[in-house]
């Protein structure tokens, strides 16, 4: 009982040192890692890397008992596995690394910094959303099958030199005769960059996605850029005619116009921006029809 006590008051006497000894500094350096380890974790949640982590965590446990029971050539083993284990981990992770780097990069207070966006280069993104949103609605109708990647901040120009490069406004008209099915140029993808077709006939990266029987190549294809980038690409299938939008790894299906529209504006135009915009845009467009009625 004496040993209890003991312990217990010595636990508390040092706790009283710490508390007298704790600064500012030192609750910001717990805050900080306290978040980077939950971060951490949030984002190696139900991926290969936590699989990985496990395997790790069994290893750590092997070495303590291999020390505990002075098993030498065990210990020196996985001791050997750990001097190289950062290389090794740099290699095993690098997709999910360079994934949250991405995701990093992406945040508002990092995107803000040199962020910018003049006038004339919205009204030239909010003409190809539209114009872009016609298109699919009458390819839907035909049952063209098409893909239209809005290339966003993370560039993807390994995906645009594998097309053939146009930089051209985009209009209705263009995209029919792109994706026409008998043009060469059908079975890639289109990127847009900034509201201007930037590449045809693209190759993207396919996603490992269990996906339905229903879904090809393109909605395949749709889902593994968003996967890997920022990216949202407009698809519409040969077989159903049904138009979808891939964001962020997720596919969502839009049955008309006016919620397709809606949902490519509230993906892809400026949020701190966008309702300025818009207002200023429309005002415009009516102040010129009052003219018109005036005259």
């Amino acid at each position: 009982m004496e040993a209890v006590k003991a312990f217990f008051e010595e636990l508390f006497n040092n706790f009283l040192v710490l508390f007298r000894t704790f600064t500012i500094a030192d609750a910001i350096d717990i805050i900080a890692i306290t978040l980077i380890v939950y971060g951490l974790l949030r984002f190696i949640r139900n991926t290969r890397a936590e699989q990985l982590l496990k395997g790790i965590a069994v290893l750590l446990i092997a070495f303590v008992l291999a020390l505990v029971l002075h098993l030498t050539m065990l210990t020196s083993l996985i001791r050997a596995l750990f001097e190289f284990s950062v290389i090794l981990l740099v290699i095993v992770f690098q997709p999910e690394i360079r994934k949250a780097l991405e995701e990093l990069g992406k945040q508002r207070i990092v995107k803000s910094i040199g962020s910018s966006r003049s006038e004339h280069y919205l009204e030239e993104l909010e003409r190809a959303i539209v114009n872009v949103t016609d298109a699919v609605v009458i390819f839907s109708r035909s049952h063209t099958g098409a893909l239209i990647v809005f290339e966003q901040a993370i560039k993807i120009p390994d995906i645009i030199s594998t097309g053939t490069m146009l930089d051209a406004t985009t209009t209705v008209p263009l995209l029919g005769n792109i994706f026409f099915n008998k043009a060469p140029l059908h079975d890639g993808a289109v990127v847009v960059r900034e509201g201007r077709i930037l590449s045809a006939g693209c190759i993207l990266p396919l996603s490992n996605q269990d996906m339905n029987l229903q879904y090809g190549t393109r909605h395949r294809a749709a889902l593994g850029i968003s996967e890997e980038s920022d990216a949202v690409a407009v698809v519409v299938s040969e077989e159903t005619g049904n138009i979808s939008i891939c964001y962020k790894g997720k596919l969502k299906v839009f049955a008309d116009r006016d919620s397709l529209l809606k949902r490519l504006r509230f993906l892809l135009l400026p949020q701190t921006e966008k309702n300025e915009f818009l207002s200023g845009l429309f005002s415009r467009k009516k102040d010129k029809k009052e003219g018109e009625i005036s005259e």
